[in-house]
């Protein structure tokens, strides 16, 4: 397998207000969960300004998929800490959190006001086929990049069938990188002494039990959260459900379900849930210091690491492991991308939604063969969503 270092990109880094810009922009129009964040910072990262390069790009993928907490918002951390060092860290992780941070607030001040969800079905309706169009982009061009033999290419698949079997992330992407480590052993003797460490060790904290929610005790127990849960919104969702509603019984059953939901159904991160229950819990402060609790180990966590990936790209025994997490990486984006397509073009009852695979096929076109921004893209989406729904009623 090829084991050189990546080409760099020749395009002069951007200023911070580029930066900020970008991320402002991605906060406020990703629609889609981590996968579509990932898409869509390929496509205008990678392939449209060339920041990055698509290896390089690959690589902080695939670290950020080994830390703990939100996947997407610490690929976003690394982006950021890559173009502008500590700085550019701060504020295309700050930039991309804020806009879902306002909206997700708004919601929950409206929930609590009015008791129910502000309807969003037209707008999701329409976006979500054209999500699956960008993800779909994203994978093929970035598996030009990270197959490149055969082995990685039977590792990747061997990597989704774990993924459809049920098998946790984190061993998945462990296991590819040991496989590709021990190959690179098995041809280079002797084997690298030292490797570099690319897994952050996650502190638990102990949450305190409290009956009644403080915010302090909120702060720690979204903290914890950002600390220990790697993956999506859905294994949140357990560590949710075990700490706030089974054993501190601080929200009901449905009062979940309408948080995780608002999470899922508004742009930029899907963590944004915790603004959700922490403003059911107390009010603004309270979103403020759930949002502030889950998010800040992302910053800790890229801020340790992002020196550890500039040193594993020059190490060619950490580029075989890279290389195995890579095509992991992309094998669990694809299972994710199976996931959300069958909810964005299948009706309840089964059948396939004619209206939305249209959206789908044409956005795939259009990205494709016309090479038109994702932007515009996702306002057609929520557009034509709206319109749909509108003509049923």
């Amino acid at each position: 397998m090829s084991l050189e270092a990546p080409e760099q990109t020749e395009v002069a880094p951007p200023r911070l207000r580029e930066v900020a810009a970008f991320f402002l922009k991605l906060g406020t129009i990703a629609f889609g969960g981590p996968a579509a964040h990932v898409g869509i910072m390929e496509d205008e990262l990678v392939r449209r300004r060339k920041w990055l390069a698509a290896e390089e790009f690959l690589d902080l993928f695939a670290v950020a998929n080994l830390l703990p907490g939100p996947s997407s918002t610490e690929l976003a951390i690394f982006i950021g800490y890559r173009l502008r060092g500590v700085a550019g860290l701060l504020l295309a992780g700050t930039c991309f959190i804020l806009p879902a941070f306002l909206i997700v607030a708004g919601l929950a001040w409206a929930y609590v006001r009015y008791g129910s969800l502000p309807a969003a079905v037209g707008i999701l309706y329409g976006v979500k086929p054209v999500v699956i169009a960008i993800v779909v982009q994203a994978l093929w061009r970035l598996s030009g990049s990270a197959v490149k033999t055969r082995t990685l290419a039977v590792l990747g698949f061997l990597a989704l069938l774990a993924s459809f079997v049920g098998i946790n992330p984190l061993p998945v992407l462990i296991g590819a990188g040991a496989v590709t480590a021990m190959i690179y052993s098995w041809n280079h003797h002797p084997a690298p002494t030292n490797p570099a460490a690319v897994l952050l060790p996650a502190i638990p904290l102990a949450a305190t039990s409290v009956a009644v929610p403080t915010l302090g005790g909120i702060f720690g127990v979204f903290l914890k959260m950002g600390c220990v849960v790697f993956g999506s919104g859905y294994v949140l969702l357990a560590f949710l459900q075990a700490d706030l509603v089974t054993s501190r019984h601080w929200l009901t059953g449905g009062q979940l379900i309408d948080a995780v939901a608002i999470g899922q159904v508004t742009p930029g991160p899907v963590f944004t849930t915790a603004t959700f229950i922490g403003y059911l819990l107390a009010g603004p402060k309270g979103a403020v210091a759930a949002t502030v609790g889950i998010f800040a180990p992302a910053f800790v966590f890229v801020a340790c690491a992002g020196p550890v990936v500039r040193r594993l790209r020059t190490s060619q025994f950490a580029r075989a492991l890279l290389d195995g997490f890579n095509v992991a990486a992309l094998a669990l984006m694809a299972f994710v991308t199976w996931a959300l397509a069958r909810a964005a073009l299948l009706k309840p009852d089964g059948r396939l939604d004619g209206i939305a695979l249209g959206v789908g096929l044409i956005s795939a076109i259009l990205l494709l063969r016309f090479k038109i921004n994702s932007t515009w893209l996702i306002a057609l989406g929520a557009g034509i969503g709206i319109a749909a729904i509108w003509v049923r009623k």
